[in-house]
């Protein structure tokens, strides 16, 4: 289990499934430049894709006070970015395919934070610039994606029990992640996206997350945010006291208003703890 076995593994994946491909050439433009129709019609035109999205929007995890039945009501209601987030995560998920155990979580679970942490930046950062927050959502979706590949790894050195354990007894997950592989499973996401030509600002951000990077000090924003919401829901904590309180003061330091992210982690927090019994 070394960087280079990483990287190794990472260069034979194949290609994102073709309908991702497609949506992530329509949204090379940025998002204000998408054409919806041409965004349906391209979801449309995968079956499989269109039914994860709309199993994904109509669990209690979006809370959505109507039934979605169409492709273009998830559109319209969810936004653009969004279904782009959900469609990489489908792509991805069906490509990388791992037993996500070494990390102490089920497969559901991990799923479910991902979920929460699209939902932290999208409805907290919201309401301070729309725009920022609409960006980072897909990203925040999708932002665990590494993990998946050092899961593997694990599993196929046999090294599950071990790896939990010390990770268990850690209090950096990413300083763990480290000492194991020589890098953080962040900086993996940000060679995952590099691998199929996913948004460049994307990779950097991931890849700025635990290590300085070149690109940084363009991006230093949206990393403090994101770290923000990995700090509040990771997978040996989603949501507790302790990672709100944690992740506030992360909040305060960057002079942000506090007591608005307290009470829509606190929101989330309780909508996911109702859906979960």
């Amino acid at each position: 289990m070394n960087f280079e076995a990483i990287v190794g593994t990472i260069d034979s994946l194949p290609p994102l499934l073709d309908t991702t491909l497609i949506i992530n050439r329509l949204y090379a433009e940025g998002d204000e430049n998408i054409n919806m129709n041409k965004l349906i019609i391209v979801l449309e035109s995968d079956v499989l894709l269109c039914v994860n999205i709309l199993k994904i929007v109509n669990s209690p995890l979006y809370s959505l006070s109507q039934q979605i039945v169409s492709i273009r009501q998830a559109v319209t209601l969810l936004g653009s970015q969004k279904i782009y987030g959900l469609a990489l995560s489908y792509s991805i998920s069906n490509i990388v395919r791992a037993n996500i155990r070494p990390y102490g979580v089920t497969n559901t679970v991990f799923n479910d934070i991902s979920h929460l942490q699209s939902q932290l930046v999208s409805q907290w950062f919201s309401k301070i610039d729309k725009k920022t927050a609409k960006y980072l959502s897909p990203l925040a979706l999708i932002m665990e994606s590494g993990k998946l590949i050092l899961a593997k790894e694990i599993v196929n050195a046999a090294q599950i029990k071990e790896f939990n354990l010390a990770l268990s007894m850690s209090e950096n997950i990413s300083q763990y992640e480290n000492d194991v592989f020589g890098t953080s499973s962040y900086y993996v996401g940000g060679l995952l996206f590099e691998h199929w030509n996913l948004n460049p600002r994307y990779v950097d951000i991931l890849k700025s997350l635990d290590y300085e990077y070149e690109s940084k000090t363009k991006i230093d924003v949206h990393v403090d945010i994101l770290d923000i919401v990995r700090t509040a829901i990771n997978v040996k904590e989603i949501l507790t006291e302790k990672s709100i309180a944690k992740a506030s003061e992360m909040v305060e330091e960057l002079g942000f208003d506090v007591d608005g992210f307290m009470d829509t982690a606190e929101e989330i927090q309780m909508a996911y703890i109702g859906d979960s019994r």
